[in-house]
């Protein structure tokens, strides 16, 4: 029985991949959200993470359902699932960069440079991170300087 949900969970999992990458994302995200619950049943059962889903497969998945909540405007659940990816793997760099965005875009300057630094400890050869690094610090000097 284990060994079988374990094959449904990367069969789920696969699924919801190839729908992301054809830019299906209201299947992909349904596919994701039924990975994720699976993921927290088997651990809920007394499984190891390890056993029905691997801690990088799990961070994947919350982070890409988060991609797909941030293409739709939905910053804070996309804020949540990418805290979520964290939570499940902090050494996973594109979350961070991903949460990082959305607080630059909400004017939360502080801890968007929180998030695009710690991208940076993780991954230093992330150009991304360093151009946004940058602009939010350039943002937010510009900020302060106008007094709002």
């Amino acid at each position: 029985m284990a060994g079988q949900q374990e094959q449904e969970s990367c069969t789920t999992l696969a699924r919801a991949q190839a729908h992301f990458q054809k830019g299906e994302y209201a299947e992909a995200e349904t596919l994701y959200s039924a990975y994720i619950h699976q993921c927290a049943c088997a651990a809920s059962a007394g499984a190891s993470l390890g056993s029905e889903c691997s801690p990088e497969d799990l961070a994947t998945a919350y982070n890409n359902r988060g991609q797909i909540k941030y293409f739709r405007v939905d910053f804070d659940e996309a804020v949540e699932d990418y805290t979520s990816a964290i939570g499940v793997q902090p050494s996973f760099e594109v979350p961070y960069y991903n949460r990082g965005l959305i607080l630059y875009r909400l004017g939360y300057f502080d801890d968007a440079l929180e998030d695009f630094k710690k991208v940076l400890d993780l991954n230093p050869g992330f150009q991304d991170a360093i151009v946004s690094l940058k602009q939010t610090m350039l943002d937010k000097e510009e900020k302060q300087r106008r007094n709002y």
